[in-house]
């Protein structure tokens, strides 16, 4: 079966896509997007998704293309049109098209594009054996929150890790703290049992993902800090994993050349993944009507 994609109002195949080489988000980087899960044929967290996008376009000063409930129906015909039980949909929007100048254009029309893919389990050993973690100097803009097609230092930092043979590329402040992955949130348990994540700010993108796990450890009962924490502590870690919406809960077993504790996953965050993948095929995490939110 081909795949479909959407661009601007009309479903075509993947192989014909096209958008204008004027376009804002080619040459400006002048665009936001999402990444949403698909389980089951359903939506995970949809509805945090979709108010995250609206955030970032209204960061950007970037026109809404349509209403929420129309947004909703294009994603859900796009998932129908690629047969995606277990997978993600990627949705993009950028300023438009216009000739070539820095400042908005007067009179661009937002352009959409949509694609989805089918998901790949991941590797038994993730649970097993967790993976490994490199870390390089956090190089990025001041407003990571806003979901922005503007990644060229996430692309680095992401091509070093798997020229090092590693999973993830942990960015690192001059001041030694830890930010966030390239495509992730970091967290860690402290030898005390704290779980440390870092507060939601600009030097962060709010991850949806991270979002639902903390919710899941208020569940467990763990104690919960939100707070920056240092890749000293971090080498010094009982645990530490990354989430986003297609790595889940990852164990992080080695961080450059230190091991993490003894090497193998914890239990915490073991326990919270397990519990990630069951909220994902649970009605709970499925949120088909966003367009009914406030």
């Amino acid at each position: 079966m081909s795949r479909i994609a959407y661009v601007n109002g009309r479903y075509v195949p993947h192989r014909d896509a096209r958008v204008h080489i004027e376009d804002r988000g080619y040459q400006f980087a002048d665009g936001i997007y999402e990444v949403v899960a698909v389980k089951s044929g359903a939506f995970v967290d949809l509805g945090p998704h979709v108010e995250r996008l609206e955030r970032s376009l209204r960061e950007l000063r970037i026109a809404a293309p349509m209403t929420r409930a129309a947004l909703v129906t294009v994603m859900e015909e796009v998932i129908r049109r690629n047969a995606v039980q277990d997978g993600i949909i990627y949705v993009q929007m950028t300023r438009g098209v216009a000739p070539r100048d820095h400042a908005f254009p007067t009179a661009a029309r937002t352009q959409v594009v949509m694609t989805a893919k089918r998901g790949r389990p991941h590797p038994v050993r993730y649970e097993t054996d967790g993976v490994k973690a490199v870390t390089v100097p956090d190089i990025r803009w001041d407003r990571c929150d806003i979901k922005s097609v503007s990644l060229l230092p996430n692309v680095l930092a992401k091509q070093t890790a798997r020229e090092a043979g590693a999973y993830e590329a942990i960015f690192v402040t001059p001041e030694g703290e830890i930010t966030e992955g390239s495509s992730t949130n970091a967290w860690i348990v402290t030898r005390d049992g704290d779980l440390v994540t870092r507060p939601i700010s600009n030097a962060i993108l709010a991850g949806i993902t991270r979002r639902t796990v903390l919710e899941i450890a208020r569940e467990e009962g763990l104690r919960l800090v939100e707070r920056a924490f240092s890749l000293a502590e971090a080498r010094a870690a009982r645990e530490m994993f990354v989430t986003s919406t297609t790595s889940f809960v990852m164990p992080v077993t080695q961080l450059d050349d230190s091991v993490i504790a003894n090497g193998k996953p914890g239990t915490i965050g073991l326990k919270l993944r397990q519990r990630y993948i069951a909220y994902m095929a649970s009605a709970e995490g499925v949120d088909a009507h966003p367009e009914n939110r406030s």
